[in-house]
């Protein structure tokens, strides 16, 4: 990796970790507050959070792809990166350079948790309707994309303290040597798996999609009544035929 960054690496990992902390600042907020009343902005709050997941994933997924498609080309080379995403590297790699490879498993880690915030986004909005497919869905993806994401920790942690080489699944717990071997198992494993959580993303959006009535409705607030309850509507007294009826029997 160049130890060469300029000033648009850096804004932009900068810019990448405050995406991811926003996020799950979002779903955390959102989570704590559907325990309560409900209100209709945490429809919309829930939303967001599932959009900027799509967004994200998108642009990481896309970059897993290249790097597979590279391979194929080149399959003795070491894993490629796409300009865009070396430059991000590099720019998470300004916190240690003397460990190179330091701001790629930062880039990954950070995309894997922007990722699993999207999904975690499916599962704050269906949390009043339980019995969706989306929650089904989004459930299972929360599952598969948590272990993918401690999978990102364990790699990124074992190289910040110093180990000779990532530490984790696709690296055989670093048993396997730098070379062609371990460049293609840990390409295709981790394309793989984003293949796989993308899917599941994929079909617990098209589910919440097609029950969107559903999930919406269970946020109505009904506005109205809920300005009647600071605000109780006056009753105004029946007239009765016989005047000689005493006032209070007037009131219903």
């Amino acid at each position: 990796m160049s130890h060469s960054v300029s000033p648009w690496d850096t804004t932009g990992a900068i810019l990448l970790l405050l995406w991811a902390v926003v996020m799950w600042a979002a779903v955390a907020v959102l989570a704590y507050s559907n325990r309560g009343p409900v209100k209709r902005w945490m429809f919309h709050g829930s939303v967001g959070v599932i959009v900027l997941g799509v967004i994200g994933q998108i642009g990481h997924f896309q970059e897993h792809v290249a790097q597979a498609g590279y391979w194929v080309g080149h399959p003795n080379a070491q894993p490629w990166m796409t300009p865009w995403g070396t430059g991000l590297a590099n720019g998470f790699g300004r916190v240690d350079q003397s460990k190179p490879s330091l701001g790629m498993e930062i880039l990954h880690l950070t995309g894997n948790f922007i990722f699993l915030a999207g999904l975690a986004g499916i599962m704050v909005i269906t949390y009043r309707a339980q019995q969706t497919r989306a929650r089904r869905w989004g459930k299972m993806g929360v599952w598969m994309q948590g272990i993918h994401g401690l999978e990102h920790l364990s790699l990124t942690l074992s190289v910040a303290f110093g180990a000779k080489q990532a530490i984790g699944l696709s690296t055989w717990f670093g048993l396997l040597d730098p070379g062609p071997g371990l460049w293609t198992y840990r390409i295709w494993w981790h394309a793989i798996a984003n293949a796989i959580g993308t899917t599941i993303f994929a079909i617990a959006l098209y589910h919440l999609w097609r029950e969107r009535a559903t999930v919406a409705a269970a946020y109505e607030t009904t506005e109205t009544e809920t300005a009647g309850e600071r605000a109780p509507r006056r009753r105004t007294p029946r007239r009765l035929a016989d005047p000689s009826t005493p006032a209070v029997a007037l009131e219903e």
